[in-house]
């Protein structure tokens, strides 16, 4: 039976891969609808179209990364200021990773993000900005030099992880705290391997490891291993050794010439 069919009595109706009995039965097939004409462009906004969305957020990104080579991912807030000493820090680890060989991917916002952007842009090397919809923040940062703007946190967060070999992650708020937390998760549960996350700037940090190790970890929340995830570092050279190595990699990361 094709959603064209009507069903009489108990029968079933197919709407597709989905089965509707009752109540739930439409008056109208698909395809009717389809084809009706209506003022009405409402039909947009519903979550079957919203699918094709969400799917076409997927393939823009893998298209726009699938050649893009070793990167690291930096995190950090879209608050800190131009000049400011955690804004120097991140265009220090930006310029470093592209001189080790790797792109740099952020958020694509201002702040922290901007400024890692910066560092890469200047090294001359790929600067990754994965923008998002927000009614606070208009447009990608200037310093992004490969830049794609996402509706949904979730497609934008897949491009995160499966593009970059590692997280370096500055102070910052909520928006950072989600990005460094899902890391962990993935990585304590064995979605990625060899994943390594760096947390630069130990007095910012230390009160929430201190949390972590007081509260969850003598609450049996968490084990033991589970902190030996978190690198907390000072110095941006070694944060970056430490998502990266020592060895640089020749030949990825910049533009080509």
């Amino acid at each position: 039976m094709t959603d064209q069919t009507r069903p009489t009595g108990g029968e079933d109706y197919f709407k597709g891969a989905t089965m509707l009995r009752g109540r739930n039965v439409p008056q109208t097939t698909t395809d009717q609808r389809l084809l009706d004409r209506s003022d009405s462009a409402e039909w947009v906004h519903t979550d079957p179209w919203r699918v094709l969305r969400i799917q076409s957020e997927f393939v823009e990104g893998f298209g726009a990364l699938a050649e893009l080579g070793p990167a690291i991912s930096v995190f950090g807030s879209a608050r800190t200021k131009p000049g400011s000493a955690h804004y120097e820090l991140a265009t220090e680890v930006g310029r470093l990773l592209v001189e080790a060989g790797y792109a740099v991917i952020t958020g694509g916002g201002p702040g922290t993000m901007e400024a890692a952007n910066k560092g890469a842009s200047e090294a001359g090397g790929v600067s990754v900005g994965l923008g998002i919809e927000l009614p606070f923040e208009t447009g990608l940062n200037p310093y992004v030099n490969l830049g794609i703007n996402f509706r949904y946190f979730f497609a934008r967060k897949t491009m995160f992880v499966k593009y970059a070999e590692g997280f370096v992650v500055l102070p910052g708020g909520f928006g950072t705290l989600d990005e460094l937390f899902e890391a962990v998760t993935l990585v304590q549960t064995r979605k990625v391997t060899q994943f390594p996350l760096v947390l630069l700037g130990s007095d910012f940090w230390a009160p929430m490891l201190d949390w972590v190790r007081g509260t969850l970890l003598a609450e049996g929340m968490i084990g033991e291993r589970d902190l030996d995830m978190l690198q907390v570092l000072d110095d941006p050279a070694e944060a970056v050794r430490a998502v990266v190595g020592d060895q640089p990699v020749q030949g990825t990361g910049r533009e080509p010439d």
